[in-house]
């Protein structure tokens, strides 16, 4: 390691208000704009059920990483914690699993909200592609200037969506109808079990901030403050919409692909479009505004540690803006992009490759956080509880491990040409 980031001068800008913001974008995202409609559809009025017990279900996982985020805040996220516990061929493999693997979601988001967008006010696939440019824009010219300027448009991002989704409920409500809760368990606790697995993708996204965590003021003061409330405002904000989607759409719930449309429309039929709009935009806008830091910093802090070119270290230390891992997160985006509209906007199997990463970088990240984490406290209970839950994950993902797979052989490539290079080079000490 090249550093000890426990101990180290704390030099970050981002505040208690910024960091809450940042995590909350982080894990409320798309999710908002489908899952509620989609998950009452698999499971009835006992999706709700769902909702509740992956907020419970979270729990750990978010504890976890805040413990760890907070004790080693280092842009290189879990690949930092996977490097001090399991070595660095461990930790170059979660590292090119969150920036490659994961990173594939970053089109996808964006192609989601502008099919809303495009949907909702008519327009060709072409349409659909340079929306979602469009959308694409905004959050890396934010990143450009750093996380000083980014963590105060993630805090107005945030508070619109949170208050859009406030609206649209307390728009909703009036229109439920408690008919609409029987059956409760139409399809059984089947149904309930498909919809916790649809919800999985609702609550994730707790170890995309662990990569700007240095860049917060007092981290172990923050980040589990921070991660609380963003636990409190992603599971009432769905919990909230879960409710009112029954209560309100009854047997109508799947009628369109833009379910939340159709929530509006029951009670405000003109002004419906341009709410749903709003939301699927600043929900993407807030997301990849979130993410697209944190591979920057991952990309840097990779260079850093000769898991990529030290040409990209540039910005890897706290405070710094790591334009060059930013250039090279937007040439993988814009080619990600590319094979989505070769593909015909058809974002399974880039979603399926996006979560496959997700969970295999979790796996890691709680094997790590149960050897990093002191014995019998808060954190390593999580830690403990998470491995379980993250061994499910892995039984889900089956036959789509194999993209974590082939980023893993990359890293275990690159690991045997970096000790063929060492043997033919002149011994150098790295920093401690």
């Amino acid at each position: 390691m090249n550093s000890t980031p426990e101990d180290g001068p704390q030099r970050g800008t981002v505040g208690l208000a910024q960091a809450i913001a940042l995590y909350t974008a982080a894990v409320l995202g798309t999710g908002v704009l489908v899952l509620p409609a989609l998950a009452a559809t698999t499971a009835g009025p006992a999706s709700i059920l769902a909702v509740v017990a992956m907020i419970v279900l979270s729990i750990p996982l978010a504890g976890t990483f805040a413990a760890l985020a907070s004790r080693f805040p280092d842009p290189g996220g879990v690949a930092t914690y996977v490097r001090r516990a399991l070595g660095p061929v461990a930790a170059r493999m979660a590292g090119y699993w969150f920036f490659f693997g994961v990173s594939m979601g970053t089109p996808v988001v964006a192609v989601i909200a502008s099919s809303y967008i495009v949907s909702i006010f008519g327009g060709s696939k072409v349409a659909v592609v340079v929306v979602a440019i469009l959308i694409l824009i905004p959050p890396f010219l934010l990143n450009i200037f750093g996380l000083r300027v980014t963590g105060t448009a993630q805090l107005v991002l945030t508070g619109l969506l949170v208050a859009i989704v406030v609206f649209v409920i307390a728009l909703a409500f009036p229109a439920a109808d408690p008919r609409n809760f029987t059956p409760f368990l139409p399809h059984g606790w089947a149904g309930v079990g498909a919809a916790i697995s649809l919800f999985v993708w609702a609550f994730s996204g707790w170890e995309a901030v662990t990569h700007i965590a240095g860049e917060f003021r007092n981290p172990r003061r923050t980040i589990p403050i921070a991660t609380a409330v963003a636990i409190v405002v992603v599971g009432l904000s769905y919990l909230a919409l879960q409710v009112v989607t029954v209560a309100v759409l009854g047997e109508n719930r799947s009628a369109s692909a833009v379910p939340l449309l159709d929530l509006v429309r029951v009670t405000a039929p003109g002004v419906g479009p341009a709410i749903v709009a709003a939301i699927a935009a600043v929900v993407a806008l807030g997301v990849l505004n979130t993410y697209i830091g944190a591979f920057a910093k991952l990309g840097a802090a990779l260079g850093r540690d000769r898991d990529l070119p030290r040409w990209l270290a540039a910005g890897a230390e706290g405070g710094g803006v790591p334009r060059r891992a930013l250039a090279l997160v937007a040439i993988v985006s814009a080619s990600y992009l590319v094979a989505v509209v070769v593909n015909g906007l058809d974002l399974t199997p880039f979603i399926l490759i996006q979560t496959s990463c997700m969970v295999a970088v979790y796996a890691l990240g709680m094997l790590a956080a149960v050897r990093l984490l002191e014995r019998f406290t808060l954190g390593w209970w999580l830690a403990v509880s998470s491995v379980g839950l993250v061994a499910g994950l892995l039984a889900l993902a089956g036959l789509h491990l194999v993209a974590p797979a082939v980023l893993g052989c990359a890293a275990l490539v690159v690991a045997a040409v970096r000790s063929r290079l060492d043997l033919h080079s002149p011994p150098h000490r790295e920093q401690d």
